[in-house]
């Protein structure tokens, strides 16, 4: 992984690592944090990154990226999805506390994007994309509420990100129209979020040409089978121990999982 472009003192190093450290036993050991201590929070989304980097580099390799806008013009924010924690439709999932629910549409990488000086253009991104994908996302924390710590301690906690399920690939995705595209989002049978063109990054195809030129300073360039996935359509939605969990796109297809 490339590194953010970010100069920190060795001391706040220290600490930012020691904030990534207590995040990943919490999560590790289920003894959750309420917050961060006020002298390890990040200040800064740089700094925020730069605990989520170091959090999973704790995890193994980097299978692609979860980025999103909260407006339509809004600039993103992004976070690494560890390869260990991609799973296909309909697997079961052990170890999770919070099961928090996004459903959202991803796509796969058939080729490498390296960094360069030339921005790509959104024809050259989009001609990268080997398939698009129906896609939950499952959040898990080291924070007992993230709701409740400050927003900064949330992102540092790579931005809640716990899983990512993807369902089978959906060929014809060039024509689809995500303004169009409804959604629902059903946990054991039973339909808890109904929405329409909901992504709030308005055009969500904006955000991948964004990745693959804003982020690569961080991102060191995306690779052939990373998955980059745009955000949640349906808002978080919380499951239970056992529950199962089925999202339907009306176009691009179904995703499932099951929790122990």
């Amino acid at each position: 992984m490339g590194g953010m472009m970010i100069e920190l003192s060795g001391a706040r190093e220290a600490e930012l690592i020691e904030a990534a450290n207590l995040l990943l036993d919490a999560r590790r050991t289920k003894e959750v944090l309420a917050d961060l201590p006020v002298n390890l929070q990040p200040t800064t989304l740089e700094e925020a990154y730069f605990v989520q980097d170091t959090m999973a580099e704790a995890y193994g390799e980097v299978g692609g990226w979860k980025v999103g806008s909260p407006t339509a013009d809004g600039v993103p924010i992004f976070a690494p999805m560890p390869t260990n924690w991609i799973a296909a439709s309909e697997s079961l999932l052990k170890g999770y506390r919070y099961r928090g629910l996004e459903a959202e549409i991803a796509f796969l990488l058939g080729e490498d994007l390296p960094a360069r000086a030339t921005p790509y253009t959104r024809e050259e991104v989009e001609a990268a994309i080997e398939s698009c994908h129906p896609a939950i996302e499952v959040l898990d924390s080291g924070l007992a509420d993230p709701n409740k710590a400050v927003r900064m301690s949330m992102l540092a906690d790579i931005q809640i990100h716990g899983g990512f399920v993807y369902g089978p690939a959906y060929p014809d995705w060039q024509s689809v129209d995500f303004k169009q595209e409804h959604v629902t989002l059903a946990v054991d049978g039973v339909v808890r979020v109904e929405r329409t063109g909901s992504n709030t990054a308005g055009d969500l195809k904006r955000l991948l040409p964004w990745l693959a030129n804003e982020a690569a300073a961080r991102t060191g360039g995306l690779k052939a089978g990373q998955w980059i996935t745009t955000g949640s359509w349906t808002g978080v939605t919380q499951a239970e121990a056992g529950s199962s969990v089925d999202v339907r796109f009306s176009t691009v297809g179904r995703v499932m999982l099951q929790f122990e």
